[in-house]
């Protein structure tokens, strides 16, 4: 029985070793001699989308598309480009939608507005049926001993 939990815990730890790793997709011909620039051209490339797999990131991406793309963020930090250079190459060359994370400006500003405007009109939402009820319950009151004896006469009228 220990053997069994022993090899269960270890097919466990395997596992979840094997989940927490990042699964880069740089290839060792693509990284840069100097760390640092290495270190810059790793972040800018989290911040790039693979046009190909769009869910992941060209540091994460298999795709001929993205390993370009790696190769071009490393060359432009070479030639002496700041991040912000490079990403604004990117952007101008691919579109906004090569960002993970869209800028704020006039042409995204709805998309970043929408859920803060789902959230109020949510919040807006909830007030008024809490104040609705409230005010339901204020005319559900019961009914007071001159009001029964009024709809008691009314009743016996008919």
């Amino acid at each position: 029985m220990r053997l069994r939990a022993a090899a269960a815990s270890l097919v466990l730890g395997l596992g979840l070793s094997f989940q927490a790793t990042p699964s880069l997709a740089v290839n060792p011909d693509e990284v840069l001699s100097d760390p640092q620039l290495e270190s810059r051209a790793r972040e800018i490339s989290a911040e790039l989308r693979c046009m190909v797999c769009q869910n992941e990131s060209i540091d994460d991406s298999n795709a001929e598309l993205a390993r370009d793309l790696r190769i071009l963020v490393r060359e432009r930090l070479t030639a002496g480009d700041s991040d912000r250079q490079v990403m604004d190459f990117v952007v101008a060359r691919y579109g906004e939608f090569v960002l993970l994370k869209p800028r704020l400006n006039a042409q995204t500003a709805l998309l970043w507005g929408f859920p803060v405007l789902i959230l109020l009109i949510g919040g807006g939402a909830l007030i008024f049926s809490f104040r609705k009820r409230d005010t339901m319950a204020e005319v559900q009151k019961p009914l007071s001993e001159r009001e029964k004896a009024e709809l008691t006469r009314l009743l016996d009228d008919k």
